[in-house]
């Protein structure tokens, strides 16, 4: 598995794509988005269906994945302008 190389800090998040070879040749992509410090970290890991022909468009797929849910989280929490 490929962790620290691709780990990406956005605002208080660390995206972190997590990359297996399988045994087809193929890659598999999972992410771990982390957030907090010390006991009050919180990590959440997904794992996604395709597989990929390269290591490298697996790591791209974990992180916009990644960066993706960061996105909507933010927009999520955004105040509304009254």
């Amino acid at each position: 598995m490929d962790i620290i190389q691709h780990s990406i800090a956005v605002g208080k998040y660390l995206v972190s794509p997590l990359i297996k070879d399988l045994d087809d040749g193929r890659f598999s992509a999972s992410v771990s988005i982390r957030s907090g410090r010390g006991s009050g970290t919180h990590d959440r890991v997904m794992r996604f269906t395709p597989s990929f022909a390269s290591h490298a468009a697996a790591v791209r797929y974990a992180v916009d994945q990644g960066l993706g849910f960061i996105r909507e989280r933010s927009s999520s929490r955004a105040p509304c302008a009254a």
